[in-house]
């Protein structure tokens, strides 16, 4: 079975949620998901496989979690060519401009960005959201 992990950050547990419908939608679809906080994972495993997701709430003026996800997605950057990769995240306020902005650091790192665009949800998922999150999931482990 092949494995895909699903790394987050998340400050309310919004965003952890959404990890875990993710992870949910990658078992839906067969493969085996591994959902995990930033500072468990490791960048090592996600070189080495072909697909992840990877999931933080806007933060500040809009931007990544500064101290844990922050490094970790520019260390992703590194590697990030022919990934394909999940973005996911809640927000509280503003219109997505970090989710926008991550999706497109990612973009010119070579990844692929599953459906073009990030899962944004506004505050804590609703059954709805978390549908869209387990809709995510699929999609990955789909490629």
């Amino acid at each position: 079975m092949s494995k895909i992990y699903v790394v987050y950050w998340s400050q309310t547990g919004n965003t952890q949620a959404m990890a875990e419908a993710v992870g949910e939608g990658i078992t839906q679809a067969g493969k085996e998901a591994e959902v995990l906080e930033v500072s468990a994972a490791s960048l090592d495993d996600l070189k080495n496989v072909s697909s992840f997701a990877l999931g933080c709430p806007a933060m500040g003026a809009e931007v990544l979690e500064e101290t844990e996800m922050e490094p970790f997605v520019e260390e992703v950057e590194k590697f990030a060519s022919g990934k394909n990769i999940a973005l996911f995240g809640s927000y509280g306020w503003g219109d997505g401009e970090w989710m926008r902005d991550w999706v497109e650091r990612m973009k010119s790192a070579g990844a692929n960005v599953i459906g073009d665009e990030g899962l944004i949800i506004n505050e804590t998922p609703d059954d709805d959201g978390l549908e869209e999150c387990r809709s995510l999931g699929q999609q990955l482990a789909s490629l």
